[in-house]
């Protein structure tokens, strides 16, 4: 079965990118399509309504998808928008960069391919915003209590806008010019234009959420300056800090952290770079361009690589290729790992796996600089205790102008939160703050959630993670507005 999203289904692929990059001028527009609604009906009709619908345990929200695949079905299309937003707040995100693990759920995904669910839950929410089914929802009275979220990514947004929408008087801070975090600066224009998240941006202003740009929390404002303003702070700063990797050459001009790359291309994109911060933009025009790592961030690499006109793109994976199928150990309706093909994979580009990086190797030129141009790779091998490490006599190099280490995230920056003048008093575990099971930290009044108190995560977690913690605060403050909580505290893991 093709995929709805207009690439190769992971059961039909037979085959592992390995081409060039083809010479073919990419932009940065969204490169899905929206489908027929002929199709988006066909596929919401194959869902069965189950006795027991075990999509909702692959979805942290406790999406009603059985409900509003019906309504869809029977082109009741208003009736679908208001059943999915009464347990998702942005579902024009998850619909769009969620890897949905509700599908791998599906109990169809026995024997035959799963529900489209994403697809179908994308279309709903263009439909509403298409159809100005979105009305701000404003508070019927004020409640008197005010709340500081810190950070505007998904959890943030979504703890805001419920607490808003409960009657409290809610200010979000964010230390970058426009709101977003990630969501705007971390995701390429290609997977999410931003003209999606401005308007809903636009639906929280109208609703009475206060947005407070380029302010740093613990630099211009302290922690204890903005306990004392509010009656609850709420921690969504994310966990942002980047694995590095300490091998010899890792100094060298050329190899890059892979977010300080797509952050400064999506502000290129959004024509917020200066002259002097453009000209000092990494870019990948005429290079030959490796990637460490094969997650979403990595593919998200590749894609913005392609589109700088980069002359190759390699991406290294230190492990083995996943299967291409369910592996018999992860049964349904548990989420495989699976191969899956991105749009990033069908562009171009070759993907090497059991590479272990052992080097960066450089060169000086004729300005002095010692920038990289290669890496030396070997073959991964595995010991019986499991770990991984190059194997000797086998090593090879890799042309490199170019590195982006897109190896996943180790914490929470810690500014200002456990010491200095002012400091948020908050406890780190594993380089995250930790909670307690209401998502309040060890400072009373100080909560986190998302990836700042779970590890870093998914869309879909960081979105529920904020509508639980929002319920936490209500309840602290005992105003009791029964806030929906799709996470209970037992239900939740503190890291991943």
């Amino acid at each position: 079965m093709a995929d709805p999203r207009g690439f190769l289904n992971t059961r039909e692929r037979q085959d592992r990118p390995s081409r060039p990059v083809p010479v073919r001028i990419l932009d940065f527009k969204d490169v899905y399509v929206r489908q027929d609604e002929a199709v988006i009906r066909t596929q919401a009709g194959r869902c069965m309504d189950c006795g027991v619908p075990f999509c909702h345990q692959g979805c942290p929200l406790g999406n009603l998808i059985p409900e509003w695949n019906d309504l869809v079905r029977r082109g009741r299309w208003e009736e679908a928008a208001a059943r999915l937003h009464a347990t998702n707040n942005f579902p024009e995100v998850t619909g769009r960069i969620c890897p949905a693990p509700c599908e791998s759920s599906c109990v169809l995904g026995i024997n035959q391919p799963a529900v489209t669910i994403k697809q179908t839950e994308v279309a709903i929410a263009d439909a509403a915003f298409d159809h100005d089914w979105l009305d701000p929802v404003v508070p019927q009275r004020l409640n008197g209590h005010t709340v500081a979220v810190v950070g505007s990514g998904p959890t943030g947004l979504a703890a805001a806008q419920q607490l808003t929408r409960a009657g409290f008087t809610v200010a979000v801070y964010e230390r970058d010019g426009r709101i977003g975090g990630l969501l705007r600066y971390g995701i390429p224009d290609f997977k999410m234009e931003k003209d999606i998240l401005d308007r809903r941006i636009e639906q929280m202003e109208a609703e009475g959420t206060r947005f407070r740009t380029n302010v740093a929390i613990g630099t211009d404002i302290t922690w204890a300056e903005l306990r004392s303003r509010y009656d609850a702070v709420i921690m969504a700063t994310g966990a942002p800090v980047p694995r590095d990797l300490p091998v010899q050459g890792r100094q060298l001009d050329g190899v890059h952290f892979a977010m300080d790359y797509l952050v400064q291309s999506n502000r290129a994109v959004n024509g917020e770079l200066d002259e002097a911060e453009a000209a000092a933009q990494i870019r990948a025009d005429g290079k030959h361009v490796v990637v460490l790592g094969g997650g979403d961030t990595g593919a998200d690499c590749i894609g913005t690589a392609h589109r700088h006109g980069a002359t190759s793109v390699t991406t290294l994976a230190i492990g083995k290729e996943l299967p291409a199928e369910r592996p018999d150990d992860q049964p349904w309706p548990t989420v495989p790992r699976v191969y899956e093909v991105t749009s990033a994979d069908a562009e171009g580009g070759t993907r090497e796996y059991l590479a272990s990086t052992v080097e960066f190797l450089g060169e000086v030129g004729a300005d002095g600089v010692e920038r990289v141009r290669a890496v030396r790779v070997a073959e991964t091998e595995y010991l019986p205790d499991g770990r991984r490490v190059p194997k000797p006599g086998t090593e090879r190099e890799i042309p490199a102008d170019l590195v982006l280490l897109a190896l996943g995230f180790t914490g929470v920056e810690d500014a200002g939160l456990t010491s200095g003048e002012g400091h948020a008093g908050v406890v780190l575990e594993r380089g995250l703050v930790k909670r307690d099971h209401r998502y309040e930290t060890d400072t009373p009044g100080v909560f986190v959630a998302g990836d700042a108190g779970r590890g870093a995560s998914l869309v879909v977690w960081a979105i529920a993670e904020g509508r639980a913690c929002a319920k936490a605060v209500d309840e602290s403050l005992e105003t009791w507005t029964r806030l929906p909580s799709p996470v209970e505290p037992t239900d939740r893991a503190m890291s991943v």
